[in-house]
Formats: structure tokens, sequence, C-alpha cells
């Protein structure tokens, strides 16, 4: 039987590809031949069957040794310690792809990818997350640190500011971009700095992106 899920709220992605994410664009190999990111996001509104999800905090670790397509990923999920068991294990679900369609989320296509998937994590999670603004500060306890900030102009000093549409979207359809940094300490080591960050409203169910 399948359960129906929704979920709606910001999320915040730093990879170690450059601003222009080759993904995006569809283009098949990563900035530096291997991909590997820390996102996290924060449910605004949500539920998975009964089980209501509004506040829940949630992230991922991901690691893949080449370009993402080609798969041998290893995968973390990590969701806020404040959490109930059926939150915890609802949001699994979701994070993996169940009661999805194929391929119809992000979630899908990344646990497609995956030939390991790591017992999750259940930590302490600060999450602050403003899209419009290009700001970031997300901290999981044990684990790492999370930061996006906007592009700057590198004559003026201005902000600078891009913004990603996909209409056909598996994740989203506007995103904007700037510039992020993070550091992991956890099963899946991660530090990057000055790389890819992608600010986002998430808003998707078991048959993708809403709106």
């Amino acid at each position: 039987m399948t359960t129906e899920w929704m979920i709606k709220g910001p999320e915040y992605t730093n990879c170690n590809c450059s601003y222009a994410c080759p993904c995006q664009f569809s283009w098949p190999e990563p900035t530096h031949g291997f991909c590997e990111a820390f996102v996290a996001g924060l449910v605004e509104e949500g539920h998975c069957g009964d089980v209501d999800l509004a506040g829940v905090k949630w992230g991922m670790l991901l690691h893949w040794p080449g370009p993402i397509a080609e798969g041998n990923g290893t995968q973390q999920f990590i969701v806020d310690e404040s959490a109930s068991a059926e939150q915890r294990e609802a949001m699994i679900n979701i994070m993996t792809g169940k009661d999805t369609e194929p391929f119809a989320t992000h979630f899908f296509v990344f646990n497609s990818t995956m030939s390991e998937v790591l017992d999750p994590v259940f930590a302490k999670i600060d999450l602050e997350i403003d899209i419009d603004k290009r700001i970031a500060d997300i901290s999981v306890e044990g684990i790492g640190t999370l930061k996006g900030r906007p592009i700057k102009d590198d004559v003026s000093g201005a902000e600078h500011r891009v913004r990603i549409d996909l209409p056909n979207g598996f994740e989203y359809r506007m995103a904007e971009v700037g510039k992020g940094e993070c550091k992991s300490d956890g099963d899946i080591k991660l530090d990057l700095n000055n790389t890819y960050g992608q600010f986002c409203m998430l808003h998707m169910n078991g048959n993708g992106v809403i709106g």
C-alpha cells in the first residue's frame, strides 16, 4: 500500500562543483570529476500518511566517486533529534524515495544511484535559511556545519544575484545560487569552501514537484 506524503519548506545544498553546477544544466561531467554534497532543510508544512511533519529539520550527506549517473554513491540521512520516532521513520522513507513515482524527486534519483546507505543520524540540528537573501547557517551536532552566502562581484564587491529556472525540475522550479562552504567530520567526510550553494523551496509529494 502506498502512503501519501507532502513536504514544503526551504532547502540549502552545498556541493563541490563551481557556481554553475553542471547537474543543473544536464551536463554529465562534474567540475572535479566526482560529486559530494551536504544538504539540509526544514519542513514548514508536511505529512506522511497521518504523521505531521511540520517543524522537522533534516539533512543528507552524499558522495559519489564519479558523475552521479554512474552510481556507486554513499549517503547518510540526518533527522533532528527532537523528531518523534514516527517522524524519523517518515522522513527517512521520503528521503529514500519510498512511496514516490520513479525518478519524480531528487530524493528518489539520489537513492537510485547509491551502493551504500549508512545508518541514519539523529542529532541536534540548528538551521536558518533565507532563500531571498542567499544566507544559510546550519550546524549538526557531532557532524559538522554548513554555510551559504551571496556571490560577490570581484570588481565592485556588490552582491551578484543568479537564479536557475527549471520548469520540469525534480527538486525545485526556481533556485537562488550562492557560494557555500561546509565541514563534516562524520562518516562521510567533507571540507568544501567557496563552491556551489543552492537555495530553494521544496514543495513536493510522491508524484514530484508541486507548482
